[in-house]
């Protein structure tokens, strides 16, 4: 069956009955608006917005239970660079009429699933006809504590610098099936200052530069420390993107206590020294990672 012989309501009242739900939801998808439950007064409230575009972040060959993962995955890993804990979610799907159901029942289950491991309600949204590509956008909110809170801003000269896990290698499927390091991040900001993060999307070319300047100093690594994925180059390591790994900068006196600390809560998980902050350095780039435009 094809969504125009469907049409958007019957499409509604198969899809909402099973989104995941949570008890700080007042009134869900169904309304005129959502209507939830703020965060406590003393912590943070943290939004994001964030979409996949066919061709450009997924073929529609791919399984669209992958797109739909990676679709609420991307924002999250967001929230995971800020320290932040996720809670609602809005879905704004746009898509040919000639679509199937089928397709579209697949994207929503992968899309439940991926907000179901971080306990992240899907409380509304959007639905369009289109006669371009597919384009799905999450809008996610949340809260984070004051001070747990970590941007770019606050790296410092001498800091060293870490990154999670492995780089590069993404293109070839990775990206439709990370996990966002939620759960890594909040263990960091519990037990140490963490001085400035970022999650690596554009891949580390790009994304350390930015960290950089937003901290207004430069910065040195050693890209043979780079911990790369299996078939993965120095190169690809840096310019690929879509990572989703924490980019972190910590005090180099704090550095082989961290070391210990996550090999011991992490132990299947890699965390990798590659550099650290220096005076800031004019024009300094690496190879470039992904850019929009």
């Amino acid at each position: 069956m094809k969504l125009s012989e469907l049409g958007e309501d019957r499409l509604l009242a198969r899809l909402l009955p099973l989104l995941p739900i949570g008890s700080g939801v007042i009134t869900a998808a169904g309304d005129d608006c959502a209507i939830v439950q703020p965060p406590d007064r003393g912590n943070l409230l943290v939004l994001k917005s964030d979409c996949l575009v066919e061709k450009v972040h997924f073929e529609l060959s791919a399984d669209p239970a992958r797109v739909g993962w990676k679709a609420m995955m991307r924002p999250l890993s967001d929230f995971a660079a800020v320290s932040a804990v996720p809670q609602f979610a809005l879905i704004t799907l746009i898509v040919s009429g000639k679509t199937s159901l089928t397709w579209v029942e697949n994207l929503y289950r992968g899309l439940r699933r991926a907000a179901s491991r971080f306990k992240v309600s899907i409380v509304g949204g959007e639905t369009s006809d289109t006669q371009g590509p597919v384009a799905i956008s999450v809008s996610v909110s949340g809260s984070v504590e004051k001070r747990r809170l970590v941007t770019r801003h606050g790296g410092k000269i001498g800091d060293v610098l870490f990154v999670t896990g492995r780089l590069g290698g993404a293109l070839h499927g990775r990206h439709l099936r990370f996990i966002p390091r939620i759960e890594e991040s909040r263990w960091l900001t519990g037990k140490f200052s963490v001085h400035a993060m970022m999650d690596l999307s554009d891949g580390l070319g790009t994304d350390l530069p930015r960290l950089a300047r937003a901290s207004g100093v430069g910065f040195a690594i050693d890209k043979n420390a780079l911990p790369l994925a299996s078939g993965s180059t120095v190169q690809s390591a840096i310019s690929d993107g879509e990572d989703y790994e924490l980019l972190f900068a910590v005090s180099r006196h704090g550095q082989r206590h961290l070391e210990k600390s996550w090999h011991k809560r992490f132990p299947k998980l890699a965390l990798t020294c590659i550099g650290n902050l220096t005076s800031k350095i004019k024009h300094q780039t690496l190879p470039s990672g992904y850019v929009h435009f």
